[in-house]
């Protein structure tokens, strides 16, 4: 095996990281901001990558007091008015949501939500998860899950949204959305005749029909596609083992062992890992591959400190954040997933250890702080391999052996 446990060298920017997260959001609202106004579609989903990275750095206390979670909070203006006042992020939030048809949209022009998309539902409840207000009254868990079946098709995929688009990645957010809300049904795996789920009602969605549609989805060499027939991609493989193992299925990889390798080929010379052959290394697939290797007990497959030491590398040592590969300009997408990478390996804990910091750990199914996952009782699968100890932060799960 090729791990290497050894601390990456080089600093570690918390100050500036954390500078950087926390005044993003302002920045992207000044009318002047191309960034802005290109990613105004997708904002609630980079509200969920800002809350999530400052989450690993600071404590939900403090991650309140500096974004506004909760409460409202003084935001930065340009000298024109010192008073103005942003709404609590959870208000904003449920402003998203579209009503007409039971999820979120990525944004709201004043009080009306852009059209719904399975993508923002997730990334509204994961907002709605790290704020502890999965249990507000303005969160209607019915019309969620109602919206989440409307979307299943014939043959157990899921569409994004109305108009069609079908995606692994569809499938596993389906999932997640469904296990936030505690109404995710599991597949009846001791009757392997069964089409059916356990639950004394009829289930929302039928989630043996969905397993099988992923697993129709995988490749020769192991890995997955967006759709059967489709080319191995690391982001692909993420959802689709991550869906598997929120829905307690992980026996269906007979052969863990060709999908890690597949995965672990993707580390490049400079240590960082790639999402396909002949690709360069990018630093969000240190969440993509490091998550699903994390699931399938082989995260030692990698050289982890040599990923280590490439993360670091992709810091922006003037104003904070993390880009896709080094002397990139840094973006809070990358930055999210830079720290998972760092805490996937275990080495944001030593960072942390060593600065005096107690950083939070990411789970590498569901995407939200471990605290987090173990606050709502969210309980997926995941592999230990080889009779190998599974990492703590796994420990909450359910553990199979292969």
């Amino acid at each position: 095996m090729t791990s290497e446990t050894t601390a990456p060298v080089g600093p570690f920017y918390d100050a500036l990281h954390a500078n950087y997260i926390v005044t993003l959001g302002d920045k992207l609202d000044s009318p002047t901001s191309y960034e802005g106004a290109v990613t105004e579609h997708l904002r609630v989903s980079g509200v969920y990558w800002s809350l999530a990275a400052l989450a690993l750095l600071r404590n939900e206390g403090e991650v309140d007091d500096l974004m506004g979670l909760t409460k409202p909070i003084q935001a930065a203006t340009d000298g024109t008015d010192e008073n103005k006042i942003r709404s609590a992020i959870v208000d904003w939030v449920f402003q998203c949501y579209d009503a007409r048809v039971g999820g979120f949209g990525g944004n709201c022009s004043g009080e009306n939500p852009h059209d719904a998309h399975l993508l923002y539902t997730l990334s509204a409840l994961q907002v709605l998860a790290i704020s502890n207000s999965l249990d507000d009254e303005r969160l209607d868990k019915d019309a969620i899950a109602n919206y989440v079946s409307s979307l299943q098709n014939e043959d157990g995929s899921f569409s994004g949204d109305e108009w069609g688009e079908i995606d692994t990645r569809f499938t596993y957010i389906a999932f997640s959305c469904l296990a936030l809300l505690g109404k995710l049904p599991l597949p009846d795996w001791n009757n392997s005749n069964s089409t059916q789920v356990v639950s004394e009602e009829k289930p929302i969605i039928d989630t043996y029909k969905a397993v099988k549609y992923i697993m129709s989805c995988r490749n020769f060499d192991g890995g997955f596609g967006c759709v059967p027939g489709a080319e191995s991609h690391a982001g692909q493989v993420f959802t689709c083992v991550g869906a598997l193992s929120i829905a307690q299925s992980l026996h269906l990889l007979e052969d863990a062992d060709l999908l890690s390798w597949w995965l672990a080929e993707r580390q490049c010379d400079s240590g960082g890992l790639n999402g396909r052959p002949e690709k360069q290394a990018d630093v969000c697939y240190s969440w993509w591959i490091l998550s699903a290797l994390s699931i399938l007990g082989r995260v030692d497959w990698i050289n982890t400190g040599k990923l280590g030491q490439f993360i670091l590398n992709c810091q922006d040592d003037e104003d904070g954040g993390i880009a896709d590969r080094p002397m990139d300009m840094p973006d809070v997408y990358h930055t999210f997933f830079g720290l998972c990478g760092l805490s996937l390996i275990g080495q944001l804990e030593k960072i942390g250890n060593k600065e005096g910091q107690n950083y939070r750990q990411i789970d590498p199914v569901f995407a939200l702080p471990t605290d987090v996952v173990s606050r709502l009782g969210l309980k997926a699968q995941v592999i230990r391999n080889g009779g190998v100890d599974v990492e703590k932060r796994l420990q909450l799960h359910s553990i199979l052996d292969i």
